[in-house]
Order: C-alpha cells, then structure tokens, then sequence
C-alpha cells in the first residue's frame, strides 16, 4: 500500500507511521519502507539517519531491499529507512529502462519471502518518479487529505494518474484504498464542510474514520514514538487504531 498526496503537510507520514504501527499492534506483521528522501518516517519510529542504509542501491540493481529491512522498537514493525541519497535517485531512475517499475522489481523477492502481512510505503511529497514507482509497486493506493479549502484538488489529480497507470498497463490492478480525512478541527465549520464535500465526491471511497488535528499527535514523532506508544490514550491513537481496524476490514483480513 502506497500512503501518498503531493501536497506536503497534510500528515502523509504521521499516517504512514500510526498506521503501521496500529496494524502491527493489531498482531500484522507490517514493513514500513520510508520512500521520502526527508526520512521523517524513519526517525518517526525512532531510527537514525545511516548512510547507505536506504532503497537507493537496491533501485539501482545493487544488492536486495530484504537487506535493508531493520527491527523497530516495536513488535512486528520493521523499517527499510530513508535518507538524502534517495534525493538523487529520481535522476538515475530517469535515465535507465523500465524506471517505473524498478520498486517492484525490487520488492518481489520482499513480497514473496511472505515475511510481511502488510508494505507500507510512505511516499515524497510529489509526483515525481519516486512516487510513481511506488504506485507501480503497490495494490493499494491510500490518500490522506487534510480538512481544508484545496483539499480535493489534489486527489483528482492522483486519481487521474492512478487511472492513467492502470489503463497503460503499468499497474492494471491499482486501487484506491480509500481517502483518510486528517487534521480535522470539530471546532471549525471549514473542517465539516470539507468533509462533506468529500464525501459527497467519493462516497465509500472515505473512511468513517476521521484524525483529529491534536498536540500529542504533533510531539511523537519528536520522540520516535507513534502516537500508541507516546500516549495511548489520546484521541489521535484511539483514531489511528479505529482506521487500522477499518483498513482491515476494507482489505478482508477482518
């Protein structure tokens, strides 16, 4: 599954990371792979910034991802970590044969080691080759969407490639998963009305579940905790871990 929106802000990661971590609590055996170059999913689960320990050579045709794998903190979440280098990669991808589906490529000895119930892959903030090689890779396309005025702007686009990559036989069997409304503010008419306003568009494609914009939220990632293990009680892990159960659900592992 690809978490994606090239608008930057709107917490792809925050859901990547929460995410992973709810599912992997639920008993899922999950591999997050940290595909932005800025790696805040990675030091969001509390691991460094390493040379060398990224996606980047693996893309290139050198040495396997399964490498790359790393255990977290938390049980059954494992990392294939970011760093800058994969700033680079998009170049060398560009110039070589095939460059949309060299994530896939990369991820089948991964995907059938069957060591992994689900592949969670925290996009860039863009829609460049990085990000279209990770919809080339996934089954799943799962779009956060913040609560706010240009909210649907950025998912007609997505949809419009996502058909365009289905339709030209890059990836015939992408779907979208389904549209995470985050950052919402009950306190605001905006918020309800963006909502609205989704739903009305994509109908079921919207999960029930809706992320509060909340503090404790904002401060985990600074201690390398998803929201669970940072304060478990608060209304952002009881939200995260209420999508993970509906994810489940959605994809028939419930």
């Amino acid at each position: 599954m690809a978490v994606a929106n090239q608008k930057g802000g709107v917490g792809k990661t925050t859901t990547s990371v929460n995410l992973a971590a709810c599912l992997a609590a639920l008993g899922q055996r999950v591999l997050l792979v940290d595909v932005d170059p800025q790696a805040n999913a990675t030091s969001g689960v509390g691991i460094e910034k390493t040379p060398g320990a990224s996606a980047y050579r693996p893309l290139l045709g050198e040495g396997t991802l399964l490498e790359k794998v790393l255990t977290t903190a938390f049980d059954r979440l494992h990392l294939i970590p970011s760093e800058v280098d994969l700033c680079g990669v998009e170049v060398e991808l560009a110039r070589g044969e095939n460059h949309l589906l060299r994530l896939r490529q990369a991820l089948e000895p991964v995907r059938a080691s069957g060591q992994f119930d689900f592949i969670i892959l925290d996009c860039p903030p863009s829609l460049g080759v990085l990000t279209l090689n990770c919809f080339a890779a996934v089954d799943w396309l799962l779009v956060p969407l913040q609560c706010e005025y240009y909210a649907l702007e950025g998912v007609s686009m997505l949809t419009r490639i996502l058909s365009q990559l289905r339709d030209s036989g890059v990836n015939p069997g992408l779907e979208l998963l389904g549209i995470v409304m985050t950052m919402f503010d009950s306190r605001t008419n905006l918020s309800n009305q963006v909502v609205g306003e989704v739903r009305q568009h994509f109908g079921a494609k919207v999960f029930d579940t809706v992320i509060p914009r909340t503090t404790r939220l904002a401060e985990a990632p600074s201690f390398g905790k998803p929201i669970i293990y940072y304060d478990k009680y608060s209304a952002g892990a009881s939200a995260y871990e209420v999508l993970a159960e509906e994810l489940m659900e959605r994809v028939g592992k419930r």
